[in-house]
């Protein structure tokens, strides 16, 4: 599939962004999820006996000290949310890229800065209930048997306003974290795939730059996110700004960057797993569409073909007649050009 019909929208590609995804995001959750299990951990003001010492380490003394699931305890609320979250956000983010692009490329950055932005405000209103029962079964000692009770109980004492008390704090997060992210990204992807075709070493590279980039740069924002997101003993934060206090109060300017290193390790193979899923799908699903459309290279309404290089060839063609008339009796010529 070359650059031309990779690049195209057809009627049905917001199907395909959905589809592709809403596959994307709940692969890239769920194979990372014990890592940010321990980012969680390594973010909490009061981790914990298991939440000292480095990324292997906290891992490994989880699995010791509470189960060998236990870094996967809450996965079930982040594939239910992942699923729609990044459904809303690709199909948002590639139908926004087209329509604003501009054919001046040192425009283009801008153009996708500003599509992540907004397809990060519709992620994370589906995104952030289920980033919040996720973190409060991953904290150590959890009081919550599963999701199901985890819901319940925080609707019950807390009321529908604990699943959006960090909202606020997401969006402060995620908008630079995403701006950061698509421009990096796409910035890596004029330098390592300027055609801009179906090439996952390419989209593997590029992502992972992009998440780690982006996830060093917005972790204060995180550690603050998931203090408002856990409310441990003895930490309750009302706001954003109650909790950028209470993490000063208790760690001090370090305090906003506990878990820089789990976040870094976490975001670079989770960005970089989410691109090339992504981008897969998204190259199988329009390659079926192909299929469907009987060769869709063919088809001048649905690929915007080149209308002058059509014109071109059938000019070249009728030249070509031309030649071959000079040379030959009328009466051949009129055949073969009728059987061409």
């Amino acid at each position: 599939m070359n650059k031309d019909v990779y690049e195209s929208l057809p009627t049905n590609s917001v199907a395909v962004h959905m589809t592709a995804g809403a596959l994307a995001g709940i692969m890239e959750h769920c194979v990372m999820y014990p890592f940010d299990s321990v980012k969680t951990r390594m973010q909490a003001l009061t981790p914990g006996p298991g939440g000292g010492g480095g990324v292997g380490e906290v891992l490994y003394k989880m699995i010791r000290q509470e189960g060998v699931l236990r870094p996967i305890r809450g996965v079930s609320a982040v594939v239910v949310g992942a699923g729609p979250a990044h459904a809303l956000y690709f199909s948002c983010y590639e139908c926004l890229k087209e329509k604003f692009k501009t054919t001046r490329s040192q425009f283009n950055h801008l153009v996708y800065g500003a599509a992540g932005c907004v397809a990060t405000v519709l992620h994370d209103g589906v995104m952030n209930p289920a980033e919040v029962v996720k973190q409060r079964l991953q904290m150590y000692n959890s009081p919550y048997r599963n999701v199901l009770n985890c819901i319940q109980r925080v609707y019950q004492k807390e009321g529908i306003f604990a699943f959006y008390r960090s909202y606020t704090t997401q969006l402060a997060m995620n908008v630079p974290f995403q701006s950061i992210h698509f421009i990096s990204y796409e910035f890596a992807q004029s330098i390592t795939n300027p055609e801009h075709v179906y090439n996952p070493i390419a989209h593997i590279g590029s992502g992972a730059a992009a998440g780690a980039i982006a996830a060093a740069v917005t972790t204060p924002l995180d550690v603050c996110k998931t203090v408002l997101n856990t409310q441990q003993d003895g930490v309750h934060a009302q706001g954003m700004i109650d909790a950028i206090k209470q993490v000063y109060r208790l760690g001090g300017v370090q305090g906003y960057f506990r878990g820089l290193r789990a976040r870094v390790l976490f975001q670079a193979p989770a960005t970089a797993i989410c691109w090339v899923i992504y981008e897969s799908f998204k190259y199988v699903l329009r390659g079926k569409q192909d299929d469907e459309y009987n060769g869709i290279e063919v088809d001048n309404s649905a690929t915007g073909i080149n209308q002058n290089a059509i014109a071109s060839r059938q000019s070249n063609s009728f030249q070509g007649a031309g030649l071959y008339f000079n040379n030959h009796p009328p009466a051949p010529v009129l055949l073969k050009v009728t059987t061409s």
